[in-house]
């Protein structure tokens, strides 16, 4: 009969034991999720415990059983959502002072607000009830990354952010961090989608672009710029000609970038083959330089400028430096410009420009080439093959 009694009680407290851990709510740690979009707009979704934040039951208690507060915590979870959440309005201002994101490149901390705080409804209240708490900020699109902080009385808790660009559908989600005992995150990067580079970085970025579409990848446009080099090799009225291509292309450049004009590449590429064997020819059988083709290399640099617009359409502009991107761009093209004549004139122009023969010799046998290549293109680029199969 003592071992009987024993083992009942044994057995009386292994039951107790299991009993008080049944009717206690495990600590879990919260769950935050950032969301920053490409204006700059924050949007932390915190689900978590707003009992354990009230009570300060956090991460050093396995359950809420183990903290001096627990009473208080059954209390509150008892709560229904519209009292519960009178209780966190008063709170509302330590929990924004005390979590912090902040900006690493500003140095600085990002203003956050509540706005939305859904509790659901009492329930069973042996059962953890998880609160989502939804805040709003704005961070500054020329910094490189965000740091998270919540504090340990606020228990421990996982983080990961997340950048959208829903405009071009671009979305990239960040690892989870665990974090514990007053840890803050890593650095949160926002560079592969939000964040914007900085001005001289946007600069570079389009000069080199403009750059490359001229040299080496701009065949056909430096074919034009060569064709308006043979037939006179003298500085003014070949800077006059390409001025006049500069400011026809920066103006449909624009237009078409902006969405007012839009021709597609299937006319556009065509029709830019066709300018460059006009000028070869014309290289050939005019007798000297007219006033008129002013206008005429002015209506090419309009039909070219469609031309680096498909360019740009591919490699995109970002809106919050559109300006300084398309000017940028434009930069590039006219360096690139610069180099095919800077180039042709220490070839040829420096050594050839006076001699007398310099037109039967230099001018109409290139021209002809540049037109035969050309005319070629125009060929291929109406896809006359597709229009029988």
């Amino acid at each position: 009969m003592p071992l009987f009694s024993a083992v009942k009680k044994l057995f009386l407290l292994v039951l107790f034991f299991l009993s008080t851990q049944a009717f206690a709510d495990v600590v879990k740690p919260a769950l935050v999720e950032i969301t920053v979009n490409r204006q700059g707009v924050i949007d932390i979704e915190i689900r978590a415990s707003i009992e354990a934040l009230l009570t300060e039951i956090d991460g050093r208690y396995k359950n809420t059983k183990d903290s001096p507060n627990a009473a208080k915590y059954d209390l509150l979870r008892k709560m229904q959502p519209n009292v519960l959440s009178k209780k966190f309005d008063a709170f509302e201002k330590q929990f924004l002072k005390t979590i912090k994101l902040n900006d690493n490149d500003n140095k600085k901390t990002i203003q956050l607000k509540v706005k939305q705080v859904t509790i659901p409804e009492a329930g069973y209240t042996k059962v953890p009830r998880i609160s989502v708490i939804k805040l709003s900020g704005k961070v500054d699109l020329y910094a490189n990354s965000v740091t998270w902080f919540y504090p340990m009385t606020f228990g421990d808790n996982a983080v990961r952010l997340r950048q959208v660009d829903k405009t071009n559908q671009k979305y990239h989600w960040s690892e989870w961090q665990w974090l514990k005992n007053n840890q803050s995150s890593e650095a949160l990067s926002l560079t592969e989608v939000v964040a914007r580079k900085p001005f001289y970085k946007t600069v570079l970025n389009y000069i080199v672009l403009g750059f490359e579409h001229i040299l080496p990848k701009g065949i056909d446009h430096i074919l034009f710029i060569l064709g308006l080099f043979l037939f006179s090799t003298a500085l003014k009225p070949l800077l006059w000609q390409i001025t006049m291509f500069t400011v026809a292309h920066t103006i449909t450049l624009g237009l078409a970038m902006n969405g007012i004009i839009n021709l597609p590449s299937v006319i556009v590429e065509p029709l830019i083959a066709l300018s460059i064997a006009y000028i070869g020819i014309e290289n050939i059988f005019a007798k000297r330089l007219h006033n008129w083709r002013l206008f005429l290399v002015f209506a090419f640099g309009l039909l070219h400028g469609l031309g680096f617009a498909s360019v740009l359409a591919d490699f995109g502009l970002p809106d919050y430096a559109f300006g300084t991107a398309l000017i940028s761009f434009n930069i590039g093209v006219e360096l690139g410009q610069l180099t095919v004549i800077l180039s042709a004139f220490l070839l040829l122009g420096l050594w050839f420009k006076g001699k007398p023969w310099y037109k039967t010799r230099i001018t109409n046998p290139l021209s002809l080439m540049i037109s035969m290549i050309a005319l070629y293109w125009f060929i291929e680029r109406l896809e006359i093959s597709a229009l029988f199969a």
